[in-house]
């Protein structure tokens, strides 16, 4: 039997911090107390130190770029950095090439997964124009949702048929997740630049180009259409203020019907710093002013945003560094969202009973996720030990993502994830990630 031990931990769970222990018996959290002595003279001991407990985070958007887009990151290579970044649990995304928009292509990935992945994993089903029907064979208990590109990002997935899409929305009780961005405000805004700048457009047009107005056109379509139809919607990384209007706490999140996510960029940069980070902070949404970030953060203290992910992106640096028009738009975040969350409640801007509950807490319940998100017993023991006080910097030797670079580099974090554990094996510990690929796949309660 795998036991651990976990003593002297600040456990954060459910708005509280217990000062205690916790005891790990193979998968599983068996006991929660002040004080647990070992049972077994095989017990594994780790003196947490003082130091913060979380359950792992588990991030609801990431693009691992496998199967074919391997040259920029692999099943393997991308959760190698999430579980050093503290994210226990992954959903990835359709965008992959060949797209995966039917059962066939969608089970290969978890395929893949089950070989090679040291987080646990869900992948979403990606709709288009024309798959309703393999929509539709979607098993709710093993797969995280449905997703579904309401403007063009990586990938050619645009679904931009209004009668396919009230029929995907009033045709399945799944979690419909979307990317929403209105395809033909870019388009005027692109060629505006375009007649104004020709191939040589700033980088710092990016959030003029895939503006407020394209974020906001869309998202109150897809709103409006799920209240029409009574679907299950989450709407992805929301990148301004208007939007924030769409979005209500006057419901506890367990019977709210359309929910949102924030990503960690968007907290973070504004469009001053495209001056100095360029194509590095380059995504679709567009990183926007300072006040959209300001309500932003508003909107996810007071509840209107329910969850904070990554929609982690890598590109190669080569094509990163390439011009605007032809630079794509994503980065790497996994490795450094908790602590770039945790650096944010050093500065005063949040506790971290509110970071577990938007990271950790928050994801499992909005998609149902089994035994995890929690530190509770018989749960999973997916856990994380951040060390708030013993800082480190961001350099290429300590960057774990295939592709390379961090639009975080050269930043010093206060905060270090010490310890990872997934299904109750220590799968990281201070830089060193073991090889322990022992993630699993997520189940759903529905």
């Amino acid at each position: 039997m795998n036991t651990v031990l976990i003593k002297n931990a600040k456990i954060v769970n459910e708005g509280k911090i217990l000062e205690g222990d916790v005891l790990i018996e193979n998968e599983f959290i068996v006991e929660i107390a002040e004080s647990i002595s070992p049972k077994s003279p095989n017990c594994k001991i780790i003196d947490a130190e003082g130091n913060y407990l979380i359950p792992g985070a588990i991030d609801d958007q990431v693009h691992f770029r496998e199967p074919g887009l391997t040259h920029k990151g692999t099943i393997e290579t991308e959760s190698r950095a999430a579980v050093a970044g503290g994210i226990t649990s992954f959903i990835e995304q359709p965008n992959t090439v060949p797209n995966a928009v039917t059962q066939e292509l969608l089970e290969e990935k978890y395929q893949i997964a089950a070989q090679t992945s040291y987080a646990n994993y869900s992948f979403m089903m990606g709709g288009t124009n024309d798959n309703l029907e393999e929509l539709l064979k979607t098993n709710p208990k093993n797969v995280a949702g449905i997703k579904l590109f309401l403007g063009s990002s990586t990938g050619n997935m645009l679904v931009d048929n209004q009668e396919t899409l009230e029929k995907i929305f009033s045709s399945t009780k799944m979690l419909i997740a979307v990317h929403c961005e209105d395809e033909t405000t870019i388009k005027n805004n692109l060629e505006k630049y375009k007649a104004e700048f020709g191939d040589d457009i700033p980088v710092t047009a990016h959030h003029l180009i895939r503006s407020e107005e394209a974020c906001y056109l869309s998202s109150s379509k897809a709103i409006e259409l799920a209240k029409k139809t009574g679907a299950r919607l989450h709407v992805f990384h929301l990148s301004t203020a208007k939007e924030m209007e769409l979005f209500t706490n006057k419901i506890p999140l367990e019977e709210k019907q359309i929910t949102a996510e924030v990503c960690i960029h968007h907290l973070w940069f504004t469009d001053e710093d495209y001056k100095t980070k360029g194509n590095f902070i380059k995504w679709n949404p567009a990183v926007k002013t300072a006040n959209d970030r300001k309500v932003l953060w508003e909107a996810l203290l007071d509840d209107r945003i329910d969850v904070i992910a990554t929609d982690h992106a890598p590109h190669t640096l080569e094509e990163k560094q390439q011009s605007y028009l032809k630079a794509p738009s994503g980065g790497p975040l996994v490795q450094h969202a908790v602590v770039a969350m945790f650096e944010t409640f050093h500065q005063g801007k949040i506790s971290v009973e509110k970071i577990v509950e938007k990271m950790c807490h928050n994801p499992a319940k909005i998609f149902k996720i089994e035994k995890r998100g929690f530190i509770k017993e018989g749960f999973y023991a997916d856990l994380v030990i951040v060390n708030a006080g013993l800082p480190w910097n961001v350099k290429k030797e300590n960057i774990l993502a295939k592709c390379g670079w961090s639009p975080f580099e050269g930043y010093n974090f206060k905060s270090r994830i010490s310890h990872t554990f997934v299904n109750g094996e220590l799968v990281y510990q201070n830089f060193k990630v073991k090889d322990k690929k022992v993630g699993k796949r997520l189940l759903f309660e529905r």
